[in-house]
């Protein structure tokens, strides 16, 4: 904003409260000025010798306590604890998690900093509650990794199983089912979705939907997907995940040999 210019610190009689309770930052002018000169002289000697993630969150902590700007203050801290971070060899996704965190937990990261401050400033809630965070969002970054890692092996395994359908009537079904995985493995789609998502891949077919019908059947046959009825009439179709560590070259070949030619019910029978 205009009347906040950036980097500047709080002169005289520009004075903040912030939490809650609510809490005065250091006084506007001289006081800000020389608390703020100790916060980075400590940060480079005192606050030196912590473990890195004990000093990325004290940082955060002394200066969302000082407040020394008008505005920004915990988006500063937020940088500040992320430089810290990445200094210690962490990666930028950790940054963003955490500042999610703090967004998710707001009531607690509140308490947290009252905590502090109720207790002569001693750190212990919020590297507590910071470290919590930490703990937290390392798990979710690992779960979205495997998720990653197996959407991958899913997707080579899938090219290389179906590309090597050698019947052109079955080639031309493996680039339909190519194109109906593809897209299960962006998100978990209702038949309605799936339908609009590959209706140009069957709109010249006498009988579109049903031939879609056929190709979800094939799939379900071959275990790759699974469909969930969550209506009257209505299913959530999803890709199984686990199916690259169940099924083997032999194992494809043949139940693709076995598949009737035209099948339209199948899930829908159920």
């Amino acid at each position: 904003d205009d009347h906040c210019p950036p980097g500047r610190l709080r002169g005289r009689d520009e004075n903040v409260t912030f939490g809650a309770p609510r809490h005065r930052g250091a006084t506007g002018g001289q006081e800000c000025e020389m608390a703020f000169r100790r916060f980075c002289t400590s940060l480079e000697r005192e606050m030196r010798g912590h473990d890195p993630l004990v000093r990325a969150l004290a940082a955060h902590y002394h200066f969302a306590a000082m407040h020394p700007f008008l505005d920004g203050n915990g988006r500063t801290a937020r940088a500040l604890e992320a430089f810290f971070l990445q200094r210690c060899g962490l990666r930028d996704t950790l940054f963003i998690a955490m500042s999610n965190y703090y967004y998710e937990e707001k009531n607690a990261y509140l308490q947290a900093l009252a905590d502090v401050r109720a207790n002569g400033h001693d750190l212990t809630p919020f590297l507590c509650f910071g470290l919590k965070g930490v703990e937290l969002q390392c798990r979710r970054l690992f779960d979205e990794i495997r998720v990653n890692i197996s959407k991958a092996l899913y997707r080579n395994l899938m090219f290389d199983l179906f590309n090597r359908l050698k019947s052109a009537r079955k080639r031309v079904i493996a680039e339909r089912q190519i194109k109906i995985l593809t897209l299960l493995l962006d998100r978990t789609m209702t038949m309605d979705e799936l339908i609009a998502g590959t209706e140009g891949l069957y709109r010249n077919l006498k009988n579109p939907v049903r031939a879609l019908i056929r190709d979800i059947n094939g799939l379900i046959q071959l275990e790759a997907i699974s469909v969930r009825r969550v209506g009257e009439d209505r299913y959530e179709i999803s890709v199984r995940l686990e199916w690259p560590t169940e099924i083997t070259e032999t194992e494809f070949f043949k139940r693709v040999k076995e598949m009737p030619r035209a099948k339209t019910h199948g899930f829908l029978d159920h």
